[in-house]
């Protein structure tokens, strides 16, 4: 379920410094969302409630950023049972618009995450705000955020990307399996992919130092996290290049 609309933000003064929230659960060290969280800012100046929702525990157990392509990087992204498949995607234009772009869809059905940022631009009034949405901690070594059934829908990416377990590339990718259902079988075709689009399957994926652009960006399943910061700046800023991971998930 998402949560209850907002009310609708004042308008900023221009002077007004950038708002910036953060969430963090000192008791067990860790945030954990249970309900569903839409990100999808048509106006990134009523973030500053978002912000808000952020610090009362009324986000939820995922997250998606939908409707206008975002930003993001990471120190690295491992996952299990890993699938991918070319994809059309329906996108909006700035005009209002309707049309679609051929993203290539990566799913994973448990994985975690060594650090997180997010970035949104967006034109309010004349001028450029970027959002900006920080997930985890400063550490190289941990992959503190945890996730399940995450989906990414990528435009562009760069990045080192290490697979093992059997590897399948070319295969159909309707014939991708990702996720379980709850009696334990594979749900078919978990990527929506049309039939015989190109598509990846792996047991394991690991990738360091992603640089990218996501049409969609989804969690749907758990997300949990020991820090996220939510902030509103005037301009164009982009994510920091994302650092180099230590060691491996579940290693010294």
């Amino acid at each position: 379920m998402s949560p209850e609309p907002a009310e609708p933000a004042e308008p900023a003064e221009p002077a007004e410094p950038a708002e910036s929230t953060e969430s963090t659960d000192s008791a067990e060290g860790r945030t954990h969302w249970r309900r569903s969280l839409a990100v999808a800012v048509p106006a990134l100046l009523a973030a500053g409630g978002l912000g808000s929702a952020m610090a009362g525990g009324a986000l939820a157990v995922g997250l998606r950023i939908q409707d206008r392509p975002v930003d993001f990087t990471t120190s690295s992204l491992y996952g299990t049972q890993y699938g991918a498949a070319v994809v059309d995607q329906e996108v909006v234009r700035p005009d209002g618009s309707t049309g679609s772009v051929r993203v290539l869809r990566m799913g994973f059905a448990d994985g975690v995450i060594n650090g997180l940022c997010i970035s949104r631009r967006q034109e309010i009034a004349g001028a450029t705000y970027t959002l900006l949405l920080t997930l985890g901690d400063d550490d190289p070594r941990s992959w503190e955020i945890r996730t399940k059934n995450t989906v990414l829908d990528l435009r562009n990416a760069t990045g080192v990307l290490d697979m093992d377990g059997i590897v399948d590339l070319n295969t159909n990718g309707a014939d991708v399996k990702t996720v379980k259902d709850a009696s334990g079988a594979y749900v078919k075709n978990p990527l929506n992919s049309p039939q015989h689009r190109f598509g990846i399957q792996a047991r394991y994926a690991k990738f360091d130092r992603i640089v990218g652009t996501a049409q969609d960006f989804q969690i749907p399943g758990l997300l949990t996290t020991p820090r996220l910061t939510l902030s509103v700046r005037r301009g164009s800023v982009a994510c920091p290049a994302p650092a180099a991971p230590v060691g491996t998930p579940g290693t010294p």
